[in-house]
């Protein structure tokens, strides 16, 4: 299974494989040409409640990371869509949150890779 993650405003590469960006909104000034997003799967993004519970405030890293996968868990056939392809093919998940160590990526790559 190759799986990564990467920021949406690092510059796509070949290696990147199958592009699926991972956040319920678009990334704030970036064309869709640039981005080069093969697949947007919003409804796996951490819910807009959570989102804002959150704030990207790593004091709440380790409960965000609780709620989180208790919301993978019920949302598991997105989960499990996207197992299958990284079987088949590269997948990197893009995120556009500034922080690279407490974001959802960094919580949905660790449930993918279980």
């Amino acid at each position: 299974m190759s799986l990564s993650i990467k920021r949406s405003y690092e510059a796509p590469a070949a290696s990147d494989g199958k592009r699926i960006l991972i956040d319920r909104l678009w990334p704030r000034g970036l064309s869709k040409e640039k981005a080069r997003i093969d697949l947007w799967m919003k409804e796996i993004a951490p819910s807009s409640d959570l989102r804002k519970w959150f704030g990207h405030d790593p004091e709440k890293w380790k409960e965000f990371q609780v709620r989180y996968k208790k919301e993978l868990a019920a949302n598991s056939e997105l989960v499990d869509s996207i197992r299958k392809m990284a079987k088949r093919e590269t997948v990197t998940l893009v995120y556009s949150a500034k922080d690279e160590e407490h974001n959802d990526a960094v919580v949905l790559l660790a449930c993918l890779k279980k």
